[in-house]
Parts: structure tokens; sequence; C-alpha cells
């Protein structure tokens, strides 16, 4: 199973993967079409990556909500109650789906998301193909702590990678054979920004640009 082809970028960080028989949302946003997942995915709690009214058109009461810590009230206050919360570090196992939850940061643009928040990004490993979900960081050490099959990236250089450059950078450092760089051509980064990435990592790493 090439587990590439069956992950969908749907705008800003929202991912969809389509597992084999379970279907996986990350930070849904702007969502066009209701669905019932079987697991939703939420980064850390800006608007953009737990939207609410996203969340509710691609849910239903079968549905197991994974999310970062910092995101408990905002969760429960909206009833989602079927809640697991996670810090960096942890590890799930949800019907032979792999969930690790890893650190999501800024290192120089500390004020958009901070180290302290311990805000996350996720490896989810389907069979034998690990995916990597960054959520809004940018390059940074624990990076080289890991690997994936499959990385989705963000390009945008306002609040996540400080240039595309270091995105690429990003991608050799999990080793990743296939790329889909996510979170630009909304609030930030362009549609060029993808063809550089592209370039940059030709070669190295095939990119699919959604």
């Amino acid at each position: 199973m090439d587990i590439s082809r069956r992950i969908h970028w749907l705008g800003q960080a929202a991912v969809r993967i389509d597992a084999p028989d379970k279907r996986i949302y990350i930070d849904p946003y702007m969502i066009t079409e209701e669905d019932q997942a079987d697991y939703v995915l939420i980064t850390h709690p800006h608007f953009d990556h737990l939207s609410v009214g996203d969340i509710r058109k691609v849910s239903g009461p079968g549905t197991q909500f994974i999310a970062a810590e910092g995101c408990r009230a905002k969760l429960l206050d909206a009833g989602f109650v079927n809640l697991m919360l996670v810090n960096p570090g942890d590890e799930l196992i949800l019907n032979g789906i792999i969930i690790r939850a890893v650190p999501a940061y800024n290192l120089v643009k500390t004020n958009y998301h901070p180290r302290e928040k311990r805000w996350v990004g996720y490896l989810i490993t389907i069979g034998d193909e690990t995916i990597y979900h960054a959520g809004d960081t940018e390059r940074i050490p624990e990076m080289k702590t890991f690997t994936c099959d499959v990385a989705l990236l963000p390009l945008g250089q306002t609040y996540t990678m400080n240039s595309v450059e270091e995105a690429a950078e990003a991608a050799l450092d999990v080793q990743a054979r296939v790329v889909i760089p996510i979170h630009y051509g909304l609030y930030e980064g362009t549609e060029e920004d993808s063809h550089l990435f592209a370039r940059l990592l030709q070669g190295k790493a095939e990119v699919l640009i959604r």
C-alpha cells in the first residue's frame, strides 16, 4: 500500500487520510462536505487548527478525538467528550494504528508557538508506513530523532518555517521519501513556494503538490 495516495490536503493544515478501514482527519478547517471520521487529531488550539464547526462536520457519535493537552478546555466546552489528550512523547495504539505525538514549536518566532505550550505534530503508523504531520512548527532538532515515509510540512514563512529552504531541510531531517507541502496559500506562503520546495528536493524526495 502506498499511503501517500490516500492522503488528501484540504487546505491550511487540514488533512484527510483514507486508511484501509479507517478515516482520519487532522486539524479539519474550511470543510465543505460532511463526513464521519473514525479519528480526529488536533495539533493545537489556534482557530485554523481547532475549528469547532469544522470538527462537527466530520465527526459522529463514534468519532474518537485525539488532541494536544492545551486543547482540553475548548473541546470539552464544545461537547467533544470522546477525547484523548496527548503531550509530546505520548503514544497511542488504536485498532492497530499507532499515533505518536511529537513536539511542534517555534525556535525563532516564539510568540506564535512557544515550546512550553507542548503543542504537537503527529506520527501516524498504518501498516508498515508512517505519516508525519508536523503541525505548526519551525525546523526543530527533534526532527532528526525520528523518520517517516510521508511528511506533511508547513511552507508558510510568517508563523511556521522561516523559509522554504528550511522546510526542505526538515524533509531531509525526517528522511521522508514523499513530501506533501501544507499550510500555505491562505494566510501565508504562495503556490510558487510549493514549486520552489519541489525544486529544492528534486532527486532527494518525491514532492506531491496537491
